[in-house]
């Protein structure tokens, strides 16, 4: 009775876990913004947390902590579009003076060595004149990809302006939801279930702490070299690249393409852009290779190939999210694992190999 009784349990568990896997495959175009505000519900909770102690009602600590969050990203949008107009300014000003430089060092360059013949600005000119004649028809073909656009940009919009309102409610009853979460274990697995949890919660606070270090150590890195090698927006480039570092790949690309428009703005040859990309190559493998794994990977008690392995998969399966929550995810998998592996030790299969 007692085997049959925990036959239906595990049964009961498993479809329970092929439900909501499934469930969330089916509403993952959606999920996104929700997934998103929970990642920082779950950071800021601490925050709203200690806002308590000191006889804040919750909503009111929500509060505090929810246009705190708005104004760090207003901070950074702040340091980003300055950039961004200004370089893009003077890039358009000083459009045709690159545009010269092609006609007079890269198209004769480019001829010598590889055979290749750029078209001359009288040429180009009436190259455009020639494919207006088709923009008409070509307008006509497109307006379904245009539609198609507009609709994947709404949509783009409208997560974007959600998340903001997920997480507000998300942050308020962020205690209650953890309840209600913890009265559907079934009271049988309620203390283990507890303590692994627990353990979860300590490598995420870990993860987080190593993450910040990571940071602010490229913030620096990219900050000072950019300097040492002549650019005037070093330190706002370079605070952006390192501090986006906690979604992977987008600081170093961001960082990389103003950087580049800067150079271009600033310096007179192509060539002098060398060094810039010179030290996002070496701050990429520094990142990647070296502080990511050491810092975050030893916080978490991932080693450091574990780490590079977890990224390239989790990015392999799930794209750019699965890149974000790689490293987490992999910290909170690697708790179940250590106490599967301390079941099996304590099991007889393990300590009696002859029964």
């Amino acid at each position: 009775m007692n085997a049959s009784r925990l036959n239906t349990e595990w049964i009961w568990a498993i479809i329970a876990i092929i439900v909501f896997t499934g469930t969330l495959y089916l509403l993952a175009p959606i999920l996104t913004p929700f997934l998103i505000a929970a990642i920082l519900a779950y950071i800021c909770d601490p925050l709203a947390d200690r806002l308590e102690r000191y006889k804040f009602s919750r909503t009111l600590a929500t509060t505090f902590v929810f246009f705190g969050l708005l104004l760090t990203f207003l901070l950074l949008g702040l340091i980003l579009f300055p950039v961004v107009q200004n370089e893009t300014l003077h890039f358009v000003q000083r459009l045709p003076d690159y545009l010269v430089w092609i006609q007079t060092r890269l198209a004769p360059l480019l001829h010598d060595r590889f055979g290749v013949t750029l078209p001359d600005a009288a040429n180009l000119q009436q190259m455009v004149r020639d494919h207006l004649q088709g923009v008409g028809s070509a307008a006509g073909m497109l307006l379904p990809t245009l539609k198609d656009s507009t609709l994947t940009a709404l949509g783009i919009l409208t997560n974007l302006l959600l998340i903001p309102v997920v997480l507000f409610y998300m942050l308020r009853d962020w205690d209650s939801f953890v309840l209600k979460l913890d009265e559907l274990v079934p009271r049988r697995w309620h203390k283990k279930t507890q303590t692994i949890a627990r353990e979860i919660d300590v490598v995420l606070a870990e993860f987080l702490r190593g993450q910040l270090t990571v940071m602010l150590i490229m913030a620096a890195f990219y900050a000072t070299s950019l300097w040492a090698v002549g650019l005037d927006y070093a330190l706002p480039i370079g605070l952006l690249a390192g501090l986006l570092v906690f979604v992977p790949y987008l600081g170093v690309i961001l960082g990389l393409g103003l950087a580049s428009l800067a150079g271009l703005v600033q310096f007179a040859e192509l060539s002098d852009l060398i060094p810039i990309w010179v030290v996002f190559g070496i701050g990429q493998v520094i990142e990647s290779m070296g502080v990511t794994p050491w810092l975050v990977g030893e916080r978490i008690g991932l080693h450091p190939l574990a780490v590079i392995f977890a990224l390239l998969a989790f990015g392999q399966i799930f794209g750019f999210f699965g890149i974000l929550l790689a490293l987490p995810v992999s910290a909170a998998l690697l708790v179940g694992l250590r106490h599967i592996k301390q079941a099996y030790q304590q099991s007889s299969l393990y300590q009696h190999p002859n029964v």
